[in-house]
């Protein structure tokens, strides 16, 4: 008997990324996470989802992925408190599409450079922005394609061909993607404040606080714990047992909360097997 396949009007969720290296670890301000794509560019859903990431106009930021440029955040009552975005092209295609943002202390060096020799905003902005990366970034950026062994990829993945541009981002945004380790080893993507919240059961603004201050916050019986690692929230949730385990290893050594959660952690074989899965996959599931 043949099953008949419903039609179904939702629509497709956006994919802007299918590649992602992790290097959010690394001293600030070059603590990114480089989002790369192989497959064509769906300019105005690109556009539509940065323009919500980092508050640019819509139309300016689909002028900027076609055009390249810099947009310098205005003033808030005088005062700069924001430095710029920029998207970086290159004419003849040698590297991918990039975008970039500095923050208020990249924004005064990138004029300062600007001035001092000469240059166009954007290619100073780029400048001082690619002196603050890792190392391992840096020579994957000089290499065609990041450097990329296609052999290896997926082959959906592969299939695109080029990288047709990297987002160098920061923010935890509905379309971008982070891991929380469960208490059964389970690596569970969410992506944005409010599907955390759903995964966990707890309020928006709950979840706003852990991930932007870190800390703990009990679920019924069992807890989450969340780390900032150079301004990025790691989270994992552990089960009640596991709860009591911390809390008694705090008490009886007199260490804090969230370090007796990770010596908790570390000798949990099923919370181990996420965090080496993690570890091996950069980040990703």
């Amino acid at each position: 008997m043949f099953k008949i396949k419903k039609r179904t009007d939702k629509p497709k969720p956006t994919v802007l990324y299918n590649i992602i290296e992790d290097y959010s670890e690394f001293d600030e301000p070059g603590n990114v996470t480089a989002c790369a794509m192989t497959l064509p560019e769906d300019l105005a859903a690109h556009a539509k989802v940065l323009s919500e990431s980092y508050d640019v106009p819509p139309d300016t930021m689909s002028q900027l992925l076609t055009e390249g440029g810099t947009y310098v955040y205005p003033q808030e009552g005088g005062i700069l408190t924001r430095g710029l975005f920029a998207c970086v092209l290159d004419d003849g295609h040698a590297i991918p599409k990039q975008t970039f943002v500095l923050d208020v202390v990249q924004f005064a060096e990138a004029e300062q450079t600007a001035r001092a020799r000469s240059l166009p905003l954007l290619d100073a902005a780029r400048s001082v922005f690619y002196r603050t990366l890792p190392d391992e970034l840096k020579s994957k950026l000089a290499q065609k394609n990041m450097g990329l062994d296609y052999r290896t990829l997926d082959r959906a993945v592969a299939k695109g061909g080029d990288v047709k541009y990297v987002d160098f981002r920061k923010d935890w945004s509905p379309h971008f993607k982070r891991l929380c380790i469960m208490p059964d080893g389970r690596l569970v993507e969410t992506g944005g404040i409010e599907e955390f919240a759903r995964l966990h059961g707890i309020t928006p603004a709950q979840a706003k606080t852990l991930v932007e201050q870190g800390g703990t916050l009990e679920v019924g019986e069992e807890v989450l714990a969340c780390q900032i690692v150079n301004g990025q929230p790691a989270v994992a949730r552990f089960s009640a047992k596991n709860y009591l385990k911390a809390k008694e290893l705090a008490a009886s050594t007199h260490v804090h909360l969230m370090d007796a959660l990770s010596e908790v952690a570390y000798a949990d074989p099923a919370m181990m097997r996420g965090l080496v899965r993690k570890e091996l996959t950069g980040g990703r599931p």
